[in-house]
């Protein structure tokens, strides 16, 4: 058996196709490990020399320890929650991020936050210390962060980092599932190794680009930042994300918005068209069909809304595959259908297509220059704010190498102003 575990291991990192023997050896493995972590979960509280030991707490990466939110939290950190990690399933996540007080006047002093949400699909923040300096120069009270990172990665920062603590649960059961095997199994390195192989190899449920367990990620960075009742704006960024105006800037211009940011458009190309599935007729019709950037920033009720939809994403979940992107369609559509007349209709992340092909232009360290940084910072063409022109259309530009983050620091006070 030992053996077959051995070669089952070296299949998998050479990515190689499951042989019979294989097949069952990953079925035995995976019955085992859920028996294992099913038997242990349920026993729940259990005796120890010292008393009673808790339920299993899961150790997870971003600084902090995961576990059941506190049944009986305080006030400050109910409306604020401090501590990021988690083990809710998405749909309890969901139902708690989409309660919303029948009131309108808030018993405490409400300061509207900026959520700052970071698709992380690498793990890695290579342009983190441009980010810091940009939060460092504005109040703390004006924004959050909140990071999603793969399963199983843990965003590595200094701890006085605005990032450090910030990163959020990704996929609860496969993370939660590995971390309990890893801490009962005597075998703990092999246990963690094998669980992890078995995730990586399609078992367990990744992000990944196209996917629609990339729109799964963003309405999990959606869910987690509403869970704090001050954020009022909430934008979508990646890693290869940049800031080109300063937070006071961003957050008068978003906080003092009267739409939302999501670009919707509809192309009779491939692109656009020939992704739609005339399967999702009658609810969505090829003339509602929409395509926009991914990089969208939504107002809180516009946010909520989203979550709460059972309509239109379930029939994403079952057409909008293979090859039809459902972040660049959903949110789009969802938005066009139920909020257009409160959209911009624009994104405010610029992004250069000019080059065609599936990938927008890549910034490295020769691109990175004051004159690209000033041609976004003032668009040639004026856009609409408040249904007024102006020639600030873009807050943030992508998609910026590592190597740029030199050049980048070195304009970022003469150029961007933080």
């Amino acid at each position: 058996m030992k053996g077959a575990l051995d070669d089952f291991k070296a299949m998998l990192t050479r990515n190689e196709p499951f042989t019979g023997l294989a097949k069952a050896v990953a079925f035995l493995v995976i019955f085992a490990l859920g028996a294992i972590a099913g038997l242990w979960v349920a026993a729940g509280t259990r005796q120890s020399e010292d008393g009673i030991v808790p339920d299993v707490v899961f150790q997870r990466g971003g600084g902090g320890v995961c576990c059941r939110p506190d049944p009986d939290p305080d006030f400050a950190d109910f409306v604020a929650p401090t501590r990021l990690m988690h083990d809710m399933t998405d749909e309890e996540l969901f139902w708690r991020a989409t309660l919303v007080p029948a009131s309108d006047r808030y018993p405490f002093e409400r300061v509207p936050k900026v959520a700052f949400m970071f698709l992380a699909g690498r793990g890695v923040l290579p342009l983190a210390p441009l980010w810091e300096r940009f939060f460092r120069g504005g109040p703390e009270d004006h924004f959050s962060i909140y990071v999603h990172a793969p399963p199983g990665v843990a965003i590595n920062v200094s701890e006085d980092s605005p990032f450090y603590g910030r990163q959020i649960p990704s996929q609860v059961g496969s993370e939660a599932y590995v971390q309990v095997v890893s801490s009962i199994c005597d075998h703990l390195s092999d246990a963690y190794y094998l669980a992890l192989l078995i995730y990586n190899h399609g078992f367990l449920q990744k992000t990944s680009w196209g996917s629609v367990s990339l729109m799964d990620a963003e309405k999990r960075l959606l869910a987690n930042a509403l869970l704090d009742f001050s954020n009022e704006r909430f934008v979508l960024l990646s890693e290869s994300c940049i800031p080109v105006h300063n937070l006071s800037t961003v957050y008068d211009y978003l906080v003092g918005s009267h739409h939302s940011f999501v670009e919707a458009y509809y192309k009779d190309t491939k692109g656009c068209r020939k992704r739609y599935s005339r399967r999702m007729a009658p609810d969505i019709t090829l003339r509602e069909w929409r395509k926009g950037s991914q990089w969208f920033e939504l107002s809180r009720d516009v946010a909520t809304s989203i979550l709460t939809d059972t309509r239109y994403y379930p029939l994403f979940r079952r057409h909008c595959r293979p090859s039809c992107y459902p972040d660049e369609h959903y949110v789009q559509t969802y938005v066009s259908l139920r909020h257009g007349a409160r959209n911009s209709n624009r994104t405010v992340t610029h992004v250069d297509w000019s080059t065609g092909g599936a990938h927008p232009v890549a910034y490295g360290a020769r691109d990175a220059t004051p004159e690209l940084i000033r041609s976004i910072r003032t668009s040639r063409e004026p856009c609409a704010y408040n249904s007024r022109p102006t020639t600030t259309c873009y807050l943030f530009a992508r998609k910026f190498a590592a190597d740029a983050l030199a050049p980048l620091l070195n304009m970022s006070s003469t150029v961007m102003h933080y």
